[in-house]
């Protein structure tokens, strides 16, 4: 799923799911081409920058600049998840929304999704809070919290 087309999936999904209060995409051409604004009901506010991983040989150009269309693969989404609680008072930092975020994705149902993790559930723990999404087409999104 290429990035515009997860910008669009994940500000729905993320409407429908509970806690969020807003969600808005983000469009900075150069600086931030695909991002969102996601507002919690619990006043917390995440700002996540989208960027793309290709699956091995896709191409979005022929030789000749012809746009290529996308072709997307299914397979088995990830399992549902509990939802995890918010904090609801004192500060909230993005580490704290990392595990919503991934629940929100995987709670999806999206059959394109292999696979979606924390940056902090890794085997080795990043610095900095986001998310990562694998689809079933060997492309992959990467999430990171500004």
């Amino acid at each position: 799923m290429r990035p515009a087309r997860f910008q669009e999936f994940t500000v729905k999904a993320l409407a429908e799911a509970p806690y969020i209060r807003t969600v808005e995409p983000v469009n900075e051409p150069g600086e931030r081409p695909h991002g969102l604004e996601i507002t919690f009901t619990n006043g917390a506010q995440l700002q996540v920058g989208i960027t793309y991983a290709r699956a091995d040989g896709e191409k979005f150009e022929d030789a000749d600049g012809t746009p290529v269309a996308e072709s997307p693969v299914e397979g088995e989404p990830p399992a549902a998840v509990p939802w995890p609680e918010l904090p609801s008072t004192g500060r909230r930092e993005p580490r704290d929304l990392e595990p919503y975020l991934v629940s929100a994705l995987v709670n999806s149902g999206n059959a394109e999704i292999a696979s979606v993790y924390g940056y902090s559930d890794r085997e080795a723990p990043a610095k900095y809070p986001g998310a990562g999404v694998r689809f079933h087409n060997g492309s992959r999104i990467f999430m990171f919290f500004e």
